[in-house]
């Protein structure tokens, strides 16, 4: 399944994407995640769309919220 990124990353205060409404560690586990996971991921994007409504990136998404992230996921693992 294709990314729903819209190349403009920015994240909230709780860590969700402004862009694309994902949390970051939806978007660090993208890549390893099933076509399920995926796909249950995007049937939330609309309604986080709207709950976001009018809020705007208050961090940029930096590369150490990119490693912190990783992280994070690998010690769930």
């Amino acid at each position: 399944m294709l990314s729903p990124c819209v190349a403009r990353c920015g994240l909230n205060d709780e860590d969700y994407c402004m862009g694309c409404f994902r949390h970051i560690d939806e978007i660090v586990s993208w890549r390893t995640s099933s076509e399920a996971q995926q796909a249950a991921i995007c049937q939330q994007l609309p309604a986080r769309k709207a709950l976001f409504e009018g809020s705007e990136n208050q961090h940029i998404l930096s590369r150490d919220k990119w490693l912190a992230a990783e992280a994070r996921l690998t010690d769930k693992d």
